[in-house]
């Protein structure tokens, strides 16, 4: 049996966050971790819904659902830890997914949009998933929740 991979082909994994599933590069995963204890606090940083102890850190948990489907996710049954680079140093955040993750090996399709939070989509068994620029999400989904916040104080 002969396996060819494609030259532009890459690993990814898929999540399930809130009614979209999306994927982002396996590179920036760190592990997957069954439902930890979310420990909240009064802040009024967006998306941030929590943190995390692990592995002796506190790792923050954001919400990518506002960035990625315009409200709040679900509450997640699992967590991605992903890694950041923010100032030159590796960070750690936790984002709260629904249902299962899985590894895929595929081609990585350009996105046709220039602005929004994805790099591009894979084809998945006839599904089109999209490829989320981690930070662009984030931005996308804090800049959303800035605007929802100051549409209500007027």
């Amino acid at each position: 049996m002969s396996f060819e991979v494609q030259a532009n082909a890459g690993s990814f994994v898929v999540a399930q966050i809130g009614d979209r599933r999306i994927a982002l590069p396996r590179e920036i995963i760190s592990e997957l971790i069954g439902s930890p204890i979310v420990h909240s606090f009064p802040h009024t940083t967006p998306l941030l819904t929590g943190v995390v102890i692990r592995r002796g850190l506190i790792v923050p948990v954001l919400d990518l659902g506002p960035g990625v489907f315009g409200r709040p996710s679900p509450p997640g049954r699992f967590f991605l830890v992903v890694k950041r680079e923010i100032a030159g140093q590796t960070d750690f955040c936790a984002i709260p997914v629904q249902g299962e993750c899985e590894i895929v090996s595929n081609v990585l399709n350009p996105s046709e949009e220039e602005e929004g939070c994805a790099i591009g989509f894979l084809e998945v068994n006839g599904e089109r998933i999209d490829v989320l620029n981690l930070e662009r999400t984030i931005a996308s989904g804090a800049a959303a929740i800035q605007h929802a916040r100051a549409e209500a104080a007027l």
